[in-house]
Parts: structure tokens; C-alpha cells; sequence
């Protein structure tokens, strides 16, 4: 089974997240087939540096049936609702 999870890097104390598709059967930190985003829980929340996630690329692994893990979808669900967020907040108000 293909799984999209998280692969942990960075130093001790310093947690870094690769999002990763995945055979089910590798490690959690070992081979992979794709990285298609990062996660870095560490940097400040609005950040543009702590979470960037690649939603085509997430939407053909699930279509390919992927099967995306717990942590994963929120992570999804919370790229989308910034990216939902970031061109409202960058519209020019009319004059």
C-alpha cells in the first residue's frame, strides 16, 4: 500500500518534517517515491517557512489511492485553508 506521511529530520530538539509518499513497508525515515512538502513545527505560525505542501501532486497520489496519514490530512487541511486565506489578505481594497 502507498502511504503520503511524515518522514522526521533536523537535530534533536529541532524536529523537521518532509510529507512523503510512500511504500507502507519502508521506514518511517528511510525510502520514499516522492516528497511533496515539508512541515517545520518549530517556525512561527504564519510563517510561509513552516508548512508548504504541493496539493496537485497530493491530489494524484490519492487518485492513484494513496492513502494519506491522520497528521497528514490535517496538515492538508491546514495548507489549504491558508493558501484559501493568503489571496484574500493580498486584494487590493478598492477605492
Amino acid at each position: 500500500m502507498v502511504v503520503i506521511r511524515l518522514s522526521r529530520g533536523g537535530a534533536r530538539n529541532r524536529p523537521f518534517f518532509n510529507v512523503v509518499v510512500a511504500d507502507s513497508r519502508n521506514r518511517r525515515d528511510g525510502r520514499f517515491i516522492e516528497r511533496i512538502g515539508f512541515y517545520n513545527p518549530v517556525a512561527k505560525e504564519g510563517s510561509a517557512d513552516a508548512l508548504r505542501i504541493a496539493h496537485d501532486r497530493v491530489a494524484f497520489w490519492v487518485g492513484q489511492g494513496a492513502q494519506p496519514s491522520d497528521a497528514v490530512e490535517k496538515l492538508i487541511k491546514r495548507s489549504a485553508k491558508s493558501i484559501a486565506a493568503a489571496p484574500a489578505a493580498e486584494a487590493p481594497a478598492a477605492a
